[in-house]
């Protein structure tokens, strides 16, 4: 990427480079019935299962909505989200007020810059391998896109030299890597002693691979990941704080385009004040199937169950075929590495029919990873992992 600011310093759109990569996997015959022939694509993280039904139906009885709906959201939607806080991310203080729904999670990461009035000689912050959103927003806003792992990599600011906004990401796209709470905690002080706002993009929360042990407690006891907003992290207060999480991954609603942000009500209104007058509007059927899709835990169960089914057949074959897995403790991605050039393993893998996504897509530190994706029918990945350990 380059280093310039506002539109025209906007990289090309990452996965119109695979092109070649994807006709080249194409070509793939298996050897057998159960390899297939042609492509399987484990590149782009969009679900392929069914929609759940009570989400359906949620939507289906808002269908006559003949008025605006509310920017803010309506108040029984905003109930939800704060329910689900309570309920799911160990977060029971989430004030109603403070929540906003979102055209899906990529807008708001996109503009989430511009909209806190962020711009020319000032900072975003994200991590050195990171989904690209949070780069193009800098870009957008005219501000200059940070990429850093710690605070201490930035020098010791303060004031007017500090960032203006951070973004975490737990679990992480591309890593699955999951910060703890101690870790969040000390983000959040450094941050709070700087003026700085810290948005956590928690989309991958619910699809927690790690065992009770390595989770410190029991599921039962916290079913996700932390959230920037868990009074362990926050330390009681909200201030300065927003998360930011997406229905589209355990709910399979990417085509709904149904997320929210939650945190800080002060932060939420200025956030809410430049949508209202941009028409930055979720559909009020929309709205709908996101509080019935919050409030309903056991169709989400029922998906995290079948992602962990295609994990288990696909992670022992890409190990078989020679890379390492890394992180990937959470979330819908496999982030591995054969310690070569990233388009070494891509063209390695697409001659079995395999297309991934390069680690050079998140940032120059990913140069020798490659993404692979869960995102994939049950016969799509028998017939990847049949590929790699034939």
């Amino acid at each position: 990427m380059t280093t310039a600011s506002g539109l025209s310093g906007l990289p090309d759109f990452p996965w119109d480079s695979l092109a070649p990569l994807k006709e080249r996997a194409r070509a793939f015959s298996g050897a057998d019935q159960a390899q297939g022939d042609g492509l399987v694509d484990l590149s782009v993280g969009t679900p392929v299962d069914s929609t759940p039904a009570v989400v359906q139906d949620a939507l289906r009885a808002a269908a006559d909505a003949p008025g605006y709906p509310q920017t803010y959201g309506t108040p029984p939607l905003r109930e939800a989200v704060s329910a689900w806080f309570a309920r799911r991310r160990g977060a029971p203080d989430v004030d109603p007020d403070g929540v906003l729904p979102t055209i899906g999670s990529k807008e708001l990461v996109a503009w989430l810059p511009t909209l806190l009035g962020i711009g020319a000689g000032e900072s975003v912050v994200f991590p050195t391998v990171a989904y690209p959103t949070y780069d193009v927003g800098a870009r957008i806003a005219g501000a200059t896109p940070v990429p850093a792992d710690a605070t201490t990599a930035l020098g010791p600011v303060s004031g007017a030299s500090a960032p203006r906004l951070m973004w975490l990401n737990s679990p992480s796209n591309p890593t699955g890597r999951v910060l703890g709470v101690e870790h969040l905690r000390k983000v959040v002080r450094w941050a709070r002693e700087r003026g700085v706002v810290v948005a956590s993009d928690e989309c991958y929360a619910e699809l927690d691979w790690r065992s009770e042990e390595e989770r410190g407690q029991s599921y039962d006891e916290l079913p996700t990941t932390p959230s920037i907003l868990d009074p362990r992290v926050c330390e009681g207060s909200h201030e300065g704080l927003l998360a930011v999480y997406s229905t589209s991954k355990q709910s399979n609603l990417a085509g709904y385009r149904a997320a929210f942000v939650a945190g800080d009500p002060t932060l939420v209104r200025r956030v809410l004040e430049v949508r209202k007058h941009a028409g930055m509007i979720v559909p009020a059927p929309v709205q709908s199937a996101l509080a019935a899709a919050v409030s309903d835990d056991a169709h989400v169960a029922e998906q995290r169950a079948r992602y962990a089914a295609r994990r288990d057949v696909l992670l022992p074959a890409v190990q078989a075929f020679g890379l390492r897995v890394e992180d990937s403790a959470a979330g819908l991605y496999l982030w591995a590495t054969a310690d070569e050039p990233a388009a070494t393993t891509l063209r390695r893998l697409s001659d079995r029919g395999v297309l991934v996504a390069p680690g050079t897509f998140y940032g120059a530190a990913g140069a020798h990873h490659v993404r692979i994706a869960l995102t994939a029918t049950d016969a799509q990945i028998a017939a990847a992992a049949a590929r790699l350990t034939a």
